[in-house]
């Protein structure tokens, strides 16, 4: 009777590092209280399982796997191992055949009564031994599985997978597929078939979908589902719930194992929703109330959730002394009620501390060596407290205002808090499904795609719009604000939260999210009276751009029933592809910081009331790296009006001001057309320089002459062929003692925006070759990794960057 009941459950069969033994343990455990009852074993980056599968499990590995089969057991479940050996095995060969079963046999005496063999993922031809040996592909697959099925003793549960695993790789169809009708046909029939149905990734299991394959394999497939597999894209996660998938579906299927996020912790409400699918199929079709409802049961998962989100988990869930009598399995081996197993956490030994490195400002001694780094950045803005009043007593001031949503105070609370529903809707809206948006990443692509298209209504040149619409613009423009600060926000809140295994699997996610909303975010604050609409800018090409924002994803734009890996990146992909910039990948392609910090960052165009923090900041700069050379008490603005005061005075329109909570720490400024910028410097600016600083008299400067012959040379005159292809100027500043290093690039991204917005197809930025620490900041933030082009000017390096 077991080899009827439907299996249901998970599948570890993703590309990447394959799940600890701790975790393998709480996912046992989750299992068995959402009601699940099956688990298969097939990591592809696990060496034995594929790459070295001829190869025995050591004493110490033999240990292990032991344990799990037995853990899995005493939890209820079905534990499936499964064999990847078709990347390189002969199988006309009797010696592979023989260390085959031999690897089997093992497994087999650790107590394992169920096992699968998968032929996925590989090349379709056959060695000149095999191509004598069988008549085709599929003949020598099913040669070999059929006699590894007899020599186990044909066990009730015996998975196949073959290379045409779903409707997509099927030649030239599912029911005219030579290779399915050999398997059909050939295949013993007590062994299963693995299905993954039209696509490698289904949007949607339909009883309809199923019934040719299952006419063609003359039986019913099990589904390897892939709806919540992320291992083909390292900037996407899915959080949304099982969806897609008929509850008829049951009575044509062996079963159905979900392939889930590689990341752990990513799995919970995936699972969870899973178990209320199967519990659900289970019940009478008059009962309707029983039937499964993906929004109802993501509500039941969340709630859930929510309490293990905020226990203290160690990351990587590892045991602990002190824990290990309380993770013995329960007594009971049936799923409970879900009233009666709201939380798989009241089993679970709460840690106070992150061993691994220091994503918490509470730090054990044996981690203190680990984290010189993150020590010396807080030390850093400690520092930023009390430094400028050293400097100056002029300095001593505070910066009116921090980051726009608040207060540093109120930031600590809101971090150190636990995370609220809406915030936790928030992330799973935003990391939702393959092939469908959660409601806020519809409304951020949405708000996006619109206050880009309709920029006009505010643009410094067009034509005068009608105050409605105007309005219009702007309310929205602050929801969509208000949008991108939530999403900073969390980010803080999962770097904060008390569990540092979800922190260890979502922060790579949410800081790459975080990141492309403050640039979003810091666009659509310029656009309101700063584009240039003309018949050269790139805005001219964004009238249609709507169409990236309905329910479906990018990937279903590019195609029909396209797999989701066709378009990279998610939502993060998709913000970036509605902003100018799109293109320029490399931008928004860099790994997550090692220390991981809660700090609050916010970047948006400058003010005129930022100029005196951003003086005091240049400053602080120029005195740590030059030794305070050229800097007078007597004239503190020297430094400021000599690197900053040109583009603050005549193009502040490109300058962008990197905040956090103890206030400005980085800008960036920029120069549409330098050839223009210089002709006004020298007409303008040098001039109220040279009154400002006059060789003679109660205000002279002591190096006035030097100081306005430095001034002259930085607007220098720059050859032709530099600016043909770089038409465009920065300058980027940021206080070395952030943490984050990557910020400092989403603020640069943030210029380049604006720039490209108003038409510029280049831009370079320069530095002396003497100033070494300015250039080991380029080549920390990366800037140097992604240049495409370079000149030299005068005695400076010229480093340029093609838009």
């Amino acid at each position: 009777m077991e080899k009827m009941q439907f299996l249901c459950g998970v599948v570890e069969g993703f590309y990447g590092r394959p799940w600890s033994m701790d975790q393998r343990k709480v996912l046992f455990r989750w299992m068995q209280c959402w009601g699940l009852n099956t688990y298969l074993y097939g990591p592809k980056d696990d060496l034995k399982h594929r790459l070295l599968w001829r190869e025995v499990y050591s004493p110490e590995e033999e240990g292990q796997l032991r344990t799990l089969i037995l853990e899995a057991k005493s939890r209820g479940l079905r534990f499936i191992y499964a064999l990847s050996p078709g990347q390189d095995i002969v199988f006309s060969s009797s010696c592979d055949l023989t260390l085959l079963k031999r690897k089997l046999r093992q497994v087999s005496n650790l107590g394992c009564q169920a096992f699968a063999i998968l032929f996925d993922d590989i090349d379709h031809s056959l060695c000149q031994a095999d191509s004598e040996a069988f008549s085709s592909f599929a003949h020598a697959q099913v040669t070999v599985t059929n006699e590894i099925y007899r020599f186990l003793g044909e066990p009730p549960i015996f998975l196949f997978c073959p290379t045409e695993y779903c409707s997509s790789l099927c030649s030239p169809s599912v029911l005219k597929s030579p290779y399915l009708q050999t398997i059909g046909e050939d295949l013993l029939p007590n062994i299963t078939v693995v299905w993954t149905g039209s696509k490698v990734i289904s949007r949607k299991l339909t009883v309809d979908c199923l019934a040719e394959v299952e006419c063609v394999l003359q039986r019913p497939p099990l589904i390897w589902d892939n709806l919540h597999a992320n291992d083909y894209d390292s900037r996407r996660l899915f959080l949304g719930p099982f969806k897609g998938r008929e509850p008829q579906l049951r009575s044509h299927l062996r079963g159905l194992l979900l392939n889930p996020n590689c990341e752990f912790e990513a799995n919970y409400i995936p699972l969870h929703t899973l178990g209320s699918w199967h519990r659900g199929g289970k019940q009478e079709k008059e009962d309707e109330e029983c039937e499964y409802c993906p929004d109802k049961a993501l509500s039941a998962a969340i709630c859930d959730w929510m309490e293990e989100l905020n226990q203290p988990f160690q990351a990587g869930r590892q045991s602990t002394r002190t824990d290990q009598h309380s993770s013995a399995p329960d007594s009971h081996s049936k799923a409970p009620d879900r009233v009666n197993c709201t939380s798989t956490s009241k089993g679970l030994s709460a840690v106070a501390k992150l061993p691994v490195f220091p994503l918490s400002f509470s730090l054990s001694s044996s981690s203190q060596s680990k984290v010189k780094g993150q020590k010396e950045g807080r030390d850093g803005e400690r520092k930023r407290q009390s430094q400028p009043c050293q400097l100056n007593q002029q300095l001593s001031g505070h910066r009116p205002g921090g980051p726009s949503t608040g207060g540093r105070g109120q930031k600590a609370q809101g971090r150190n808090g636990v995370l609220s529903e809406s915030q936790v809707r928030l992330l799973v809206g935003l990391h939702y499904l393959p092939h469908e948006h959660g409601l806020s990443a519809q409304k951020l692509l949405q708000d996006l795609a619109w206050l880009k298209t309709n920029c006009q209504i505010v643009s410094a040149n067009g034509s005068k719009a009608p105050s409605q619409k105007i309005d219009e613009w702007r309310g929205r423009a602050s929801r969509f604000l208000s949008l991108c600060e939530d999403i900073a926000q969390l980010h803080c809140c999962v770097v904060g939260g008390a569990n540092r295994a979800v922190l260890y699997d979502l922060y790579p996610y949410v800081w790459d999210l975080r990141n492309t909303a403050l640039v979003a975010k810091a666009f659509i604050s310029w656009l309101d009276g700063r584009v240039l609409l003309s018949d050269g800018s790139s805005l001219g090409t964004w009238k249609n751009c709507l169409h990236w924002c309905g329910k479906a994803t990018g990937a279903d734009l590019l195609g029909m029933e396209s797999e989701p890996w066709v378009f990279k990146g998610g939502v993060s992909g998709e913000v970036q592809m509605l902003l100018p910039i799109g293109s320029s990948c490399e931008l928004f392609t860099h790994p997550p910081p090692l220390f991981p910090t809660s700090r609050l960052y916010n970047i948006r165009p400058y003010h005129s009331k930022d100029k005196v923090e951003l003086y005091q900041m240049v400053q602080q700069l120029h005195i740590r790296t030059q030794d305070g050379q050229g800097f007078s008490p007597a004239h503190p603005d020297v430094i400021g009006d000599r690197f900053l005061g040109p583009y603050l005075a005549l193009c502040p329109e490109y300058s962008f001001i990197l905040e956090d909570e103890l206030g400005v720490c980085g800008c960036v400024m920029g120069v549409l057309d330098v050839r223009s910028f210089v002709k006004r410097c020298q007409a303008s600016w040098l001039p109220a320089m040279r009154d400002k600083y006059p060789p003679k008299g109660g205000n002279a400067h002591p190096n006035a002459q030097d100081l306005i012959k430095l001034m002259e040379e930085d607007q220098g005159d720059y050859p032709d062929s530099l600016l043909y292809h770089f038409p465009s100027q920065l300058r980027l500043d940021a206080l070395p003692e952030l943490v984050d290093v990557s910020i400092s690039r989403t603020l640069l991204s943030a210029l380049l925006t604006a720039l490209k917005a108003n038409g510029s197809q280049g831009v370079f930025c320069e530095v002396q070759p003497t100033d070494r620490q300015r250039l080991e900041f380029l080549t920390k933030l990366g800037f140097l990794e992604i240049l495409r082009g370079e000149a030299r000017s005068r005695e400076g390096v010229v480093l340029g960057r093609l838009l």
